[in-house]
């Protein structure tokens, strides 16, 4: 699967992700565009699934009118997140298009 992963996204992620492609919103020159626009450029150029941590992405777009699936990581900061990192691969794995998932990530003390 071709994954993009939206600014705030942690990029030690990627490799975790074996078996798919992962790039960048920033090193694909989107890091300007904004949700809708972001996903349209997504889409066209062939991505599958947008991962990213912005959470208000699904009150500003309808993720069922798209091809894309979205998940949506609920932390940003790596350290809190990789303790849950098979949470975040099991959402992306059983995505699908048009879909849109929440990993709700717990934050640390």
């Amino acid at each position: 699967m071709r994954i993009l992963f939206d600014q705030g996204t942690p990029v030690p992620i990627r490799p975790y992700l074996t078996g798919h492609i992962v790039s960048i919103a920033a090193k694909q020159g989107w890091d300007r565009l904004r949700n809708g626009d972001l996903l349209i450029a997504a889409e066209t150029a062939g991505f599958e699934m947008l991962l990213t941590t912005d959470k208000n992405l699904r009150y500003q777009q309808n993720p069922e009118e798209r091809k894309i699936a979205i998940v949506v990581i609920g932390h940003s900061q790596w350290p809190a997140l990789k303790p849950h990192i098979q949470r975040v691969g099991d959402a992306i794995n059983s995505a699908t298009p048009g879909s849109y998932a929440e990993v709700d990530i717990p934050y640390r003390d």
